[in-house]
């Protein structure tokens, strides 16, 4: 795995140009910024992340080119993820874990599904069968999951194709769904 950190720059009304000067930043700014913290500790720990704060007065043309005009201003890899109020906080999750993606590949054997899906417990029934060790991702209880399986798996089947679970990969490698994972090993339902 490549260890590029992504980067988040977050931009706050504070600041000085001109005349103008902003000693405190806004209220939403300080909140945005604690939870960016918490995001980046909790949800994201495992994902290397590199943080940048600015004041928007000092700086205001650097987000103007990317559509940021109103501060607090979330960005993520120089595209705005948030702007004008509190940082939404799936957003973030969202907008890193696709910048992450780009820079890494998926190793070992996973199963991204939900408890309640019967396509996702046959599935995990045949890798247990076959005896493989593979880890399994709850994408309704973790969006951290959710959205790393969105951009591993839309980049492979089309934006215009209905993503369902569950999405499995074995040393690596994208088998599919369960009627892949079928296929694979050989057993294809009469």
């Amino acid at each position: 795995m490549d260890n590029n950190p992504v980067k988040i720059t977050h931009y706050r009304w504070a600041g000085q140009w001109g005349p103008f000067k902003i000693k405190i930043p806004c209220g939403e700014c300080g909140l945005t910024k604690s939870i960016i913290q918490d995001v980046v500790e909790n949800e994201l720990a495992d994902i290397p992340i590199k943080i940048i704060e600015l004041d928007w007065l000092s700086n205001w043309w650097k987000p103007i080119f990317s559509g940021g005009w109103h501060a607090p201003i979330v960005m993520v890899e120089n595209k705005v993820v948030n702007q004008g109020t509190a940082l939404n906080k799936g957003l973030l999750i969202q907008a890193v874990i696709e910048a992450h993606v780009k820079y890494t590949s998926i190793e070992g054997n996973h199963l991204f599904g939900k408890n309640t899906c019967p396509f996702c417990q046959r599935a995990k029934k045949i890798l247990e069968d076959k005896g493989i060790e593979f880890t399994y991702h709850e994408v309704v209880k973790s969006p951290k999951d959710l959205y790393e399986m969105i951009a591993r798996v839309k980049p492979i089947i089309g934006s215009k194709k209905t993503l369902t679970v569950p999405q499995i990969w074995l040393d690596g490698k994208y088998i599919g769904g369960c009627d892949d994972l079928e296929k694979h090993f050989g057993l294809e339902q009469q």
